[in-house]
């Protein structure tokens, strides 16, 4: 293959956008070794869990004891006396019985409130503020997963150092010189790159320099795609879990995360998305469904790792890019809102149970929450405490500490 045809250029080019982001061929990576760790501390896992749509927090931690609540929403509200309580304030969803029981294990911390000043109600726009940690007025380019591997990644090149179960790479995943990888089932991604094209291909983009920018950056792309395939697939494959996980992709895709955790896979940290949350119209069965299915995939997950003895060093956080307006809509549903909660879980939590007070229904914003954490104080936390990272300059400024984990 002594040129590379139009023809072969698009084939090449589809398989390195479907596994690693091309951050339009401004910096070429280098070819791997696939032993390089990296961060401080080799044995912590971070599965972040994106609720795609914007949950509402107030039908997921549920304020039962305020008359705010219920007055707002007369047909979507939880009753009382299903509610499952925790305090004499909160109480999950009735759909979230499994995670009561993680709760009552010690394994769980709610963060109220959590939110960023002047926010934006678009789905895109808000999406993107919460992947790349920025402020609501700018606009950045890479995300802070994929900051926290360009900072902390200097010597390692190993796009599998961050792995998001999923055809498509988020921007949270991107960053300026490294970026994860996008697997949603290691054999057929395995598969897909032992193709003789693809291998081909791999061993010419070893050696060949090509006088192309745009060639010469998809050939490092493969090589890499194919390495990673390769280690991830073989990896996957020491450990396969027995345990009976609930139907459905979502939790499909977190049994792949727990068998990748359990086998000792080098990556640092997994990304998952749940989606079906932009609840305007029949938000009760429809969210309802959704909760149990988180709940349940979560539970069965973390009993995968208890059983392994992996879960003490496994930091689950889930987030959504915005939480819901307080008073429900005339189609029985919410709109976009503004501040929500983050729920996270470990098996040994400094602080669990609920980090702080209720939302204040008493005290909104133009019918909308206001927010007591900024989320980048979460992620601040999760970079400093559990990933031993730089927090401050991978998220361009300081905020302050939490102490749950």
């Amino acid at each position: 293959m002594a040129k590379l045809s139009r023809r072969d250029f698009l084939k090449l080019s589809a398989l390195a956008s479907s596994t690693l982001f091309i951050p339009k061929f401004l910096t070429p990576l280098q070819a791997k070794d696939i032993s390089e760790l990296i961060g401080s501390d080799s044995n912590k896992k971070l599965v972040i869990i994106q609720l795609s749509g914007g949950n509402d927090g107030l039908n997921t931690i549920i304020p039962y004891n305020n008359d705010v609540y219920y007055q707002g929403r007369e047909t979507i509200s939880v009753a009382k006396n299903n509610v499952i309580k925790i305090n004499d304030e909160l109480g999950f969803n009735p759909a979230m019985a499994k995670l009561k029981e993680l709760y009552d294990s010690g394994y769980v911390s709610v963060i109220n409130s959590v939110g960023y000043p002047n926010p934006n109600r678009s789905h895109f726009r808000s999406m993107d503020i919460w992947q790349t940690a920025s402020d609501s007025d700018k606009y950045l380019n890479s995300g802070w997963i994929g900051r926290y591997l360009d900072s902390e990644c200097a010597d390692c090149k190993n796009p599998y150092n961050a792995i998001e179960v999923s055809d498509t790479l988020s921007l949270a995943m991107k960053g300026i010189k490294y970026n994860g990888l996008a697997v949603e089932d290691p054999q057929k991604f395995f598969l897909s790159s032992s193709e003789n094209f693809f291998t081909d291909i791999a061993g010419i983009g070893k050696t060949k320099k090509d006088d192309h920018e745009n060639v010469s950056y998809l050939y490092k792309t493969v090589v890499e795609a194919t390495s990673s395939a390769d280690y991830v697939y073989k990896t996957s494959k020491i450990y396969k879990s027995k345990l009976d996980y609930p139907k459905g992709q979502f939790a499909a895709n977190l049994k792949t995360i727990a068998e990748l955790i359990v086998s000792n896979i080098d990556s640092k940290v997994f990304y998952i998305s749940l989606s079906g949350f932009d609840t305007h119209v029949n938000q009760k069965a429809r969210q309802d469904a959704l909760l149990k299915e988180l709940s349940e995939g979560i539970h069965s997950f973390t009993t995968d790792l208890k059983q392994n003895n992996k879960l003490d060093d496994t930091l689950v956080m889930t987030f959504s890019e915005f939480g819901r307006r307080v008073t429900q809509n005339a189609s029985n549903g919410t709109d976009h809102g503004t501040a929500n909660n983050i729920i996270m879980i470990n098996g040994a939590l400094k602080k669990p149970g609920f980090y702080n007070a209720a939302p204040d229904l008493s005290d909104l914003d133009n019918g909308d929450l206001k927010y007591k954490i900024d989320f980048r104080t979460v992620y601040a936390n999760v970079l400093n405490k559990w990933l031993g990272a730089n927090d401050e300059a991978i998220l361009g400024q300081k905020f302050k500490s939490l102490d749950i984990i």
